[in-house]
């Protein structure tokens, strides 16, 4: 005689145990079926790649999942041998744990990944959080299978915590370089290919941003290799956002005797020449100058060009200027030197003019 759930079987136990477990795989198999075309329902307006994905997932895992736990429950609820018992129980509860935490891990992962096809920010950092998650799951659904199986997780909680500390003293810049580099490819602020200024001055092309430094080559074809803990805490000017184009200034004075209307008209045309025929010049872009100061010597004024990118700025300015000048020259204009005019007053002949006045 054989109870099971308060239900009393008139056949052994190991008679009846195959058949439990039988129709334990037939209710599973049912369950596994309605709970598909629920989720299918659920799911019906979701995207069609991530319905796929979270669809084979769950087929793959669902259904061993549910056989799996009705049998820790047959196995709890059928009179066995204390040791067959005990031995059946750890192991269909390790198994349960087992394919419940890779289920979990594999649905963050899922997550992860719909995210990253949505936001750039998670993409840049894809690697490293998927890492990160996998050690989590790992970590945890170790400590939870070890608490289940009647080990004490304790000793193990104080070790980690004792080493961990250790570790993150030992390794404080290390890590500190590393969460620095997390957040440069997450916020994207700089990124390689283009050309950037540090607050120290150091310019070039950034090369690679990796998880411990930033290399950036500059112009001499040197290389500065910046420390990612360093540059997340430096004022940075990046020469290719919000866009690679940008403003070209010259700084020019001209004659206070100059005709301003006409040095405006030659200098506008010589700027709109320059950045049709120099490479890296912007030949639809319409070149503009502003007046801006009355200098010791001149009318100083800015001219604004516009380059493709920022290195390209050097040579527009050096055919601009080459060219303006011999254009001033075929025109009158003069660009003059700094110079001062002193204006003195003659006392002494205005005195003897005074004194003859009185004597006559």
């Amino acid at each position: 005689m054989t109870e099971f759930f308060g239900v009393k079987i008139p056949m052994d136990a190991w008679v009846v145990l195959p058949l439990l477990c039988l129709s334990a795989i037939i209710l599973a198999y049912a369950i596994n079926l309605v709970a598909l075309w629920l989720l299918k329902r659920l799911f019906e307006r979701s995207a069609e790649e991530f319905k796929t994905r979270f669809f084979r997932l769950v087929e793959t895992y669902l259904f061993p999942l549910l056989i799996v736990g009705a049998l820790l429950i047959i196995v709890d609820n059928v009179p066995l041998p204390p040791r067959i018992l005990k031995a059946a129980h750890s192991v269909l509860l390790f198994l349960e744990l087992l394919i419940a935490i890779f289920l979990l891990a594999r649905v963050t992962l899922m997550i992860l990944r719909n995210a990253e096809a949505r936001y750039e920010a998670v993409h840049a950092i894809r690697g490293p959080l998927e890492i990160g998650v996998k050690i989590l799951f790992v970590a945890v659904g170790s400590m939870i299978i070890l608490d289940n199986l009647g080990i004490s997780i304790t000793p193990i909680l104080t070790t980690l915590g004792i080493g961990s500390l250790a570790v993150a003293i030992a390794l404080q810049d290390t890590l500190g370089n590393f969460f620095a580099g997390l957040y440069i490819k997450a916020d994207r602020f700089i990124e390689a290919g283009q050309y950037v200024r540090l607050e120290g001055g150091q310019e070039g092309y950034v090369v690679h941003i990796g998880w411990r430094s930033t290399r950036i080559r500059m112009l001499p074809n040197n290389m500065v290799i910046v420390p990612n803990n360093k540059l997340v805490q430096s004022i940075i000017t990046n020469y290719y956002l919000p866009e690679q184009e940008l403003a070209v200034l010259v700084e020019v004075g001209v004659h206070y005797d100059s005709d301003l209307e006409k040095v405006e008209k030659i200098t506008r045309a010589v700027a709109k020449e320059i950045l049709q025929t120099v490479p890296g010049g912007l030949p639809d872009f319409d070149p503009f100058i502003r007046y801006h100061t009355f200098a010791d010597s001149s009318i100083k004024f800015s001219v604004i060009l516009r380059a493709r990118e920022f290195v390209d700025n050097f040579l527009i300015k050096h055919e601009f200027i080459k060219k303006l000048q011999a254009r001033y020259k075929e025109e009158g204009i003069m660009i003059p030197f700094p110079i001062r005019t002193v204006y003195l007053e003659d006392k002494s002949s205005g005195a003897s003019e005074n004194g003859k006045n009185q004597d006559g």
